[in-house]
Parts: structure tokens; C-alpha cells; sequence
């Protein structure tokens, strides 16, 4: 028997999205403390950019290709940088030469902001990274002084802590390398002419001084850090504000120089655990 066939509807098929751009990634922890670095030399104008590690030093590309051109950045050697590469790549050109006795006249004269790291951290800024434990007797040998005290004393000199935790943040350091606010003033005015710590950017949120003691205090947190979890990490009483804000949120162009430009392999994700 012959059956008459049915008119069926058959649905068709999606729009293709193909042409449709990708939203974004969100932005990570990582690059939150990027540009919390990058702000610290916001304004700064023509002064020698010294930052040490990976996420301080994409942060100094992110502040000179955005809003301090003027920031004079090195090769870590002697070259001035006239572009910015990306990170753990070389610039292919080359703006000056800072011979180490011009280097040291920079150090010595407050032009140059350098972001150290600190294996501890007390509420005045005094920060350690020789040793932990007794002088006499340590029980753990760490990079010893270096230049920690010139950098204090003649400069201004921010903090970057990978790892926000009492081990680092603590009540006394075990021994004084870079010179805290505490200490500068006891010493007089020779010790406090450039004396200045800026900010102390940790993997928690960002910290200052502009209290009336000089002791530390809670400028802002990044997104999804709660004043609670900073006390808990942090050896001694912080000062709180009222109003405690978040982090600024990097711009979408800014993203797109860090992920792009300056940071395309990611090393920012090696040194912040989300």
C-alpha cells in the first residue's frame, strides 16, 4: 500500500559563530598584581625603573607603554632599553649606556625606583633577605644584604611578596637589609632624605605607609581577598581603613599588552598561584 509522505519541517541549522570574536579570558590574579606593580611607578616621570622578578618587570613594561612613558628601563646590565620586548626576550634597540658610576650617581640622588623582594616583611618596612633565625647561629642562609640599605636609604624602594604568609610578613625581621621607616628615623636626617617605600605589592593586595606612625596598612585588596584572610597571613595588627577598596582592574587594552606584548608565554602565572 503506497503511503503519502509527510511534509516535515526540518529545522535549520545555527548561525555560524565562526566570525563572532572570543570574549576574553577573565582576568587572573596574576594579572591583577601586574598591574598593581605597574601602578606603583605611575607618574614617576624620568627616573631609572629597577624591578626584580617576573610579574614586577612586566608591570615596569605595562607602566612605560601606558601611563609613564617617560620610565627609563635596563637590560639588567648597562643597556637602556628604547622599546619594551617581551619578557625574557632582549630589546633590539638600544636608547643609552648607564656606566656603573652614572648607575650609582641614579641610586644615590632618588632617581630610581626599584621593586625588591623580601623574604621578611615587618610593619615599618624593614625588610630581610640574609638570613632567618639567630645572626649567630641561622638556620637558614639567604642572599645576604646586597645592596638592600643604598636602595632604602638613597631611593625609593617598593616591595613584590609572591607568597602573602607570617613566615614573610612578620613582627621583627631576623635582620635588617633594606632600612624601615622605624629605623630611618631613629637614624636622623641622612637617612631620611630619599628614604621612601612607596607600596608593598603581595599576591593578597596592595599595602602603605600613609599612617601616622609610618606602620603598614591595607590600601586595597584584589578581587575575591577579604580583610579576614590578610589578618590571618600576616604576623603582626595591619591598619584597616574604613573603606577598603579593590584592586584597579587592568583595562581592556592593558590585557591585551600584558597577554600579547609584554607577556605572551604567560611567566606571570608561574610566580601567582590562583
Amino acid at each position: 500500500m503506497n503511503s503519502t509522505p509527510t511534509n516535515r519541517t526540518v529545522p535549520s541549522p545555527p548561525p555560524s559563530t565562526s566570525n563572532q570574536p572570543t570574549p576574553p579570558a577573565p582576568t587572573t590574579r596574576a594579572e591583577y598584581c601586574v598591574l598593581a606593580c605597574a601602578e606603583a611607578w605611575r607618574g614617576a616621570g624620568e627616573v631609572l625603573a629597577s624591578p626584580m622578578g617576573t610579574v614586577p618587570s612586566i608591570g615596569a613594561r605595562l607602566a612605560r607603554l601606558t601611563f609613564s612613558p617617560d620610565l627609563l628601563l635596563t637590560d639588567g646590565e648597562a643597556l637602556l632599553m628604547g622599546d619594551v620586548p617581551a619578557v625574557g626576550a632582549r630589546s633590539e634597540v638600544t636608547e643609552g649606556w648607564l656606566p656603573y658610576r652614572q648607575h650609582l650617581a641614579l641610586v644615590a640622588t632618588g632617581r630610581r625606583h626599584v621593586m625588591m623582594g623580601a623574604s621578611q616583611i615587618d610593619r615599618f618596612g624593614n625588610q630581610n633577605i640574609s638570613c632567618v633565625g639567630e645572626w649567630s647561629r641561622p638556620a637558614r642562609q639567604l642572599l645576604g644584604v646586597r645592596g638592600a640599605p643604598i636602595n632604602t636609604l638613597n631611593n625609593p624602594t617598593s616591595y613584590w611578596i609572591p607568597r602573602h604568609s607570617r613566615r614573610t610578613f612578620v613582627e621583627r625581621v631576623d635582620m635588617v637589609c633594606g632600612v624601615g621607616y622605624d629605623r630611618a628615623e631613629a637614624a636622623g636626617p641622612s637617612a631620611t632624605r630619599y628614604h621612601h617605600i612607596p607600596e608593598v605589592i603581595s599576591d593578597l593586595g596592595v599595602f602603605d605607609f600613609s599612617t601616622p606612625d609610618h606602620s603598614m596598612r591595607i590600601r586595597s585588596l584584589h578581587p575575591g581577598v577579604s580583610v579576614e584572610q590578610v589578618r590571618e597571613a600576616t604576623g603582626f595588627e595591619l591598619v584597616v581603613p574604613p573603606e577598603v577598596p579593590e584592586t584597579r582592574a587592568p583595562t581592556a587594552a592593558e590585557l591585551r599588552l600584558i597577554r600579547e606584548v609584554i607577556d605572551p608565554r604567560g611567566l606571570r602565572d608561574r610566580e601567582v598561584r590562583t
